[in-house]
């Protein structure tokens, strides 16, 4: 049976849907908002702008793992990407455990990177699944 995965996660929204053959659709989300979660995609929220403008710029690409990540050598934007993906990380691993996907953490990632890669605006950097760094 091939699965396919898709994540979708806007700022305050997490839903992860796993897609199979239609008698077996079931749709994979945050069942509890815990104090993590929430702080979490509060974070998210807040540093939204900030995230955006530097990958206008150029200066933090989404990677192939569900992460951003900083192209420069800067300490300031380093700790943002830091930032950002702490709290990814943390809605990704709470959605693998409240609904038993064990250790699917890295489907999780992977398919969040193809969904952030789908969504960067002309011009942003994104790394593509064998690594490449382009401008999409």
């Amino acid at each position: 049976m091939r699965i396919i995965l898709s994540l979708l996660l806007f700022l305050g929204a997490a839903s992860f849907v796993l897609s199979v053959p239609a008698e077996a659709q079931a749709q994979y989300d945050i069942k509890t908002m815990t104090p993590e979660v929430e702080k979490a995609l509060e974070g998210r929220r807040a540093r939204y702008e900030q995230l955006k403008s530097l990958k206008a710029k150029g200066t933090i690409g989404e990677n192939n793992k569900g992460y951003v990540e900083s192209l420069i050598d800067d300490a300031e934007t380093k700790k943002l990407a830091d930032a950002e993906n702490v709290d990814r990380k943390t809605i990704y691993t709470t959605i693998a455990a409240q609904n038993d996907l064990g250790d699917a953490l890295k489907v999780i990632e992977e398919t969040f990177a193809k969904v952030q890669r789908e969504k960067a605006a002309s011009g942003e950097m994104i790394q593509t699944p064998e690594g490449q760094w382009e401008k999409k």
